[in-house]
């Protein structure tokens, strides 16, 4: 199966906003109007990090969408890069799509400075960690969050 990966343009937002949602209900969260405009302005502002590529299939159909930033790393004094959201909708997953995503962001991050990708995961989202793995190294940092 063959797939067009690309930056998210101006006139995406239709086809970026159901792989939203589909990428928030996964994670059990509800996508409300606000937030979808405040993120896809986020995604449209030039002085905002946070970037977005989408796949299309054949006919043209949105099926996958990654959201990324360049992050500085201060231990390498260099621009990182971290995947903040990677989505892919059900029926195309197992494909090479999400492969192809992450190349993408790496190939972006080399651009931005060393070329190095983080990003993190549910331990319980198995099917996508047996991609990670062959992938990326696992590591041994914890993440901690703190509410609002």
């Amino acid at each position: 199966m063959t797939h067009e990966i690309r930056p998210a343009g101006d006139d995406d937002f239709f086809a970026w906003l159901p792989l939203f949602d589909g990428y928030c209900r996964f994670y059990e969260h509800e996508l409300d109007d606000q937030k979808a405009l405040t993120v896809w302005t986020w995604l449209r502002d030039a002085t905002h990090p946070l970037e977005a590529i989408l796949a299309f299939d054949e006919e043209g159909e949105a099926i996958a969408l990654a959201h990324f930033r360049g992050v500085p790393d201060t231990l390498n004094a260099t621009t990182a890069v971290f995947l903040d959201d990677l989505y892919v909708v059900p029926e195309h997953r197992r494909n090479g799509v999400a492969r192809a995503l992450i190349e993408t962001v790496h190939s972006r991050a080399a651009e931005l400075g060393t070329g190095g990708v983080s990003w993190v995961t549910s331990a319980a989202n198995e099917d996508a960690q047996a991609l990670y793995d062959s992938l990326a190294r696992r590591t041994e940092w914890v993440t901690y969050e703190m509410d609002a």
